[in-house]
C-alpha cells in the first residue's frame, strides 16, 4: 500500500466529506495516512480524526505562519505522548512571505524541536527560503524528514549526512520541476517517503485542483521513473522507509 506522509485533513483544509476523501484514497491503494497541523486550533481535530480511523496517524506542530504563539500552550505532554501522534510537525521557517519576524520564527521553531527531543519524536521540517537558518538549527541531534522537499541539493547533503528523509509532493510532476526531479534522482531511494500536502501541491494531471491523499499514487509514478523503478518496487520501498521514519505508524 501507499502512505501519504502528509496530509492536512481537518475541517479547515478538506473540501467535502473526510469519509469521502478517505474512500477515494482506500480505492486508490492508498493505506495510510499521517495528518500534520499547521495552526495550534486543528490540533484537537487532528486527535479527533486519528481516534476515529484505524488508518489514520498525526504529527503535531505550529507552522511559521503562527510565529509568536507559545507552543508549550499547545503541544502538551499529554497531546504529545498520544499513541497516535507519530511525530513533531509542521515545523520549521519561511522567509517567502516574510522576514521581519525571523527572530519569532526560530524561537517557535526551536521550542518545538525542544519537545520533539523531550518526547524522542521525528519532526517534519517546513523550509522556505531558509535554508542557511533550517541547516544551522538543524544541528545534528533530532532525527526526521524535509516536509515537500523543494530547496537545493546543497541542503540535501547537509540533511542527508544527519540522517534525514525527503519527501517528494505532486511538485515533483510538474512541468518545470526539473531541478528537484534530478535533486531526487540524486537521494537515496531508501531515504525518501511521499505525500500530496493535500489540499495543495495537487500532481499533474489535476494541478491546480484540490488535492487529496488519493493522488499520491500520481506522485509515486513520476518518482518511479526518476528512480529507474517499477512502481510496485517503488512502493515496497517508500512503506519500509516510512517505517523506519514513523516507527510509531501501525494498523491492526
Amino acid at each position: 500500500m501507499f502512505i501519504d506522509t502528509h496530509c492536512h485533513l481537518t475541517d479547515n483544509y478538506i473540501s467535502g466529506d473526510l469519509r469521502d476523501v478517505i474512500t477515494r484514497a482506500t480505492n486508490a491503494g492508498v493505506g495510510m495516512m499521517i495528518c500534520p497541523t499547521a495552526d495550534p486550533a486543528d490540533i484537537e481535530n487532528a486527535l479527533k480524526i486519528t481516534d476515529t480511523y484505524s488508518n489514520i496517524f498525526a504529527t503535531i506542530g505550529i507552522h511559521p505562519e503562527y510565529a509568536g504563539v507559545d507552543a508549550a500552550q499547545f503541544m502538551t505532554d499529554a497531546v504529545l505522548s498520544h499513541p497516535r501522534v507519530v511525530g513533531i510537525g509542521e515545523i520549521g521557517l519561511d522567509y517567502h512571505e516574510r522576514t521581519d519576524n525571523r527572530t519569532a520564527q526560530i524561537k517557535l521553531f526551536e521550542q518545538q524541536l525542544e519537545l520533539a527531543k523531550k518526547h524522542a519524536l521525528p519532526v517534519a521540517i517546513h523550509t522556505r527560503d531558509a535554508e542557511e537558518d533550517t541547516a544551522a538549527i538543524l544541528g545534528g541531534d533530532v532525527r526526521g524528514v524535509m516536509h515537500c522537499f523543494t530547496s537545493s541539493w546543497g541542503l540535501a547533503k547537509i540533511m542527508l549526512d544527519r540522517g534525514f528523509y525527503f519527501s517528494a509532493s505532486g511538485i515533483l510532476t510538474f512541468k518545470n520541476a526539473s531541478e528537484i526531479r534530478e535533486t531526487f534522482a540524486k537521494i537515496p531511494v531508501d531515504r525518501i517517503v511521499i505525500e500530496t500536502d493535500s489540499p495543495y501541491c495537487a500532481p499533474v494531471p489535476y494541478r491546480g485542483k484540490i488535492c487529496e491523499p488519493a493522488l499520491v499514487v500520481e506522485t509515486a509514478r513520476v518518482l518511479a521513473d526518476v528512480k529507474g523503478l517499477k512502481l510496485d518496487d517503488l512502493e515496497t520501498i517508500l512503506y519500509q522507509n516510512t517505517m523506519g521514519l514513523y516507527p510509531k505508524c501501525h494498523v491492526k
